[in-house]
């Protein structure tokens, strides 16, 4: 929590616990509120003092973490503060590529340098097409980097709600290219020889209850595991229910009652795996990538009835240039589009914290409780004495909720069940895309021909994003694809089937709009330095207003340049974030997340 002064956060982390030692006196209107800020940038004082050296890495007294992080610190993520991933693959190893600078032509354009443009690109280029890469930051600098790594076919959805949107065929087909896509990453690791921690490890769906009791809601949890069980099963997955099952270093409490056991999951290191791809690929002639390239209209030009004349696609940058393909797949998590398939989701902030624990003492697996917001885990190395547990949960809607607590309450349900855990070293916050009928959108642009679109990752996007690169390159090619018709942007029948859930989101989206009659502060002189608010003084002008550690004033309009919804501050990250439709942006207004395109307008 922040002081109403130019001093920086002062926080006390001890061997096992993290306290802040200020309050703050924002006003109460602000939405978002501070918790662990020593999980800032690497070359800042806070992670130097934390994270010490790589010989000890002892946690220490911090008496001074820079309020935000350093200038260009949002090129290279979409946050302010650092993934585990940083620990053993920096920023600085990443393959860098120039900003384009020309006219160009090419077969393939993808927009978008994570996990689904790579993959893309790298199923392309092996089929002898020739691809450009657009990014509009650094490479790997959006929502890749910031996941938890888990390869899983047990979806987060659960198999009787896939199939009660897509029948039995549908969730069948999730099922095979799920645990098509884990299969896929373990190939492409050792045709090319990837040191990434890639492994197969089982997938625990884990009851929790005290064993002296049962209860009414007990009961109804272990009646509906036994019923996934079966339902996973017949979709073709390896999965047993087995009763008073047992995690290796679960020793506390609540007790562990029985577990789903899904086998042939797997887990990696998702910035080694893609910055090994893209070392290769930038071997290939007949690969081109270009960063700080910022897409700004897809468009197709040509005419063409049915089979009888020709299109191509024209990508203008924000520098003007044009990039003329055959073929462009929009990659960018969420498409450069106003509605379409923009409002068939919900869009979600995500928590993950990096937990030392003795080196073997936990098994490796993938690990998910059953609570409605249900906290998951996996393991990373750390060092030769130690692991990192990485625990994840705590989801919200994006600009909705306070990010308050969420560490905290990841810290805690970690330190109850696994009593040896030592050290939270990184805690960081992510995006996802919550598709309404669960399945991600792979497949041609809606209105288009050869526009092409992966988004919805629904809480697996790593195996979604390497299933979407077998499907593209597919139909790119013009050969079809047996898994197309579940993924299909335009699809019908299971989003018809998600009315109710439909018309309650958009519903509760209108109801964003009402931030065009509030204020977060009622002057700038109420904000500390660091900190950011919407200063609504005229209903029709709302400013978002960002004061810097120097205490120099930012004014942009808090409109969002993609449906003008009142963006809101996200004191964690430090960037204003859309809660009508998930856009993001640094402090300073650059967007980090679309669906804009563009960043918030420098006000007067």
């Amino acid at each position: 929590m922040l002081m109403r002064n130019s001093r920086p956060l002062v926080v006390k982390v001890t061997s096992y616990s993290i306290s802040t030692a200020v309050t703050s006196s924002l006003p109460s209107t602000n939405r978002f509120s501070s918790s662990f800020r020593f999980h800032s940038h690497p070359h800042s004082v806070s992670s130097l003092s934390i994270r010490a050296s790589s010989n000890n890495r002892t946690m220490t007294t911090v008496n001074e973490i820079p309020t935000h992080p350093p200038a260009g610190h949002f090129n290279a993520t979409s946050g302010a503060t650092e993934p585990v991933w940083v620990h053993s693959e920096p920023y600085s190893t990443r393959p860098h590529f120039p900003k384009l600078d020309r006219n160009l032509e090419a077969d393939v354009a993808i927009i978008g340098s994570g996990m689904a443009g790579v993959q893309a690109a790298y199923e392309l280029v092996i089929r002898g097409h020739k691809v450009v890469m657009l990014e509009a930051r650094d490479i790997l600098s959006g929502e890749t980097g910031r996941t938890s790594g888990h390869l899983a076919s047990a979806l987060d959805d659960g198999y009787s709600q896939i199939e009660a949107k897509h029948g039995k065929q549908g969730a069948k087909v999730a099922a095979e290219s799920h645990q098509w896509a884990i299969e896929r990453v373990g190939e492409i690791v050792k045709q090319l020889d990837i040191d990434c921690e890639y492994r197969k490890v089982p997938g625990y769906q884990l009851s929790q209850y005290d064993r002296t009791k049962q209860t009414d809601e007990h009961r109804n949890e272990i009646d509906h595991l036994k019923e996934e069980v079966e339902y996973a099963k017949a979709a073709g997955l390896d999965v047993e229910y087995v009763e008073g099952f047992r995690v290796q270093g679960w020793i506390g409490e609540p007790d562990q009652r029985d577990a789903a056991i899904f086998r042939n999951q797997a887990t990696f290191h998702p910035t080694k795996y893609l910055t090994a791809i893209l070392n290769w690929l930038k071997a290939q002639p007949n690969f081109t990538c270009f960063a700080h390239t910022r897409a700004m209209d897809v468009s197709e030009k040509g005419l063409s009835i049915g089979p009888i004349g020709s299109k191509h696609v024209e990508i203008k940058t924000m520098d003007g240039h044009i990039l003329s393909v055959n073929n462009a797949i929009m990659a960018t998590c969420i498409p450069l589009h106003k509605l379409s398939v923009v409002a068939e989701m919900e869009y979600k902030r995500t928590y993950c914290i990096a937990i030392k624990i003795p080196k073997g003492s936990v098994e490796d697996c993938l690990l998910y409780d059953l609570a409605k917001e249900y906290k998951y885990i996996r393991i990373t190395g750390c060092d030769t004495q130690h692991d990192y547990m990485v625990v994840g949960g705590c989801d919200h809607k994006v600009g909705q909720e306070e990010p308050t607590g969420r560490f905290r309450e990841l810290e805690t349900w970690t330190r109850e069940r696994f009593t040896n855990a030592g050290t939270v070293d990184y805690a960081w916050s992510g995006q996802v895309f919550e598709p309404v009928d669960y399945m991600a959108f792979i497949g041609r642009d809606p209105g288009t021909k050869h526009t092409w679109i992966v988004t919805g990752d629904s809480g697996n996007g790593l195996t979604h994003a390497v299933l979407a690169g077998d499907i593209l390159a597919s139909e790119i090619e013009g050969k079809g694809h047996p898994w197309s018709v579940l993924y299909r942007p335009e699809r019908m029948a299971s989003i018809l089937r998600s009315a109710k859930d439909m018309i309650s989101h958009d519903l509760q989206i209108n109801a964003q709009y009402k931030r065009f009659l509030q204020s977060d502060i009622e002057d700038i002189g109420d904000l500390p330095d660091g900190e950011g608010g919407v200063l609504n003084t005229k209903t029709s002008t709302p400013l978002a207003v960002y004061k810097d550690d120097e205490g120099q004033v930012h004014k942009m309009s808090a409109l969002c340049p993609h449906l003008k919804g009142v963006v809101c501050w996200n004191r964690l990250e430090k960037s204003w974030d859309c809660p009508v439709h998930g856009s993001r942006f640094s402090r300073d207004g650059t967007c980090v997340m679309g669906p804009s395109k563009a960043g918030l307008s420098i006000a007067p």
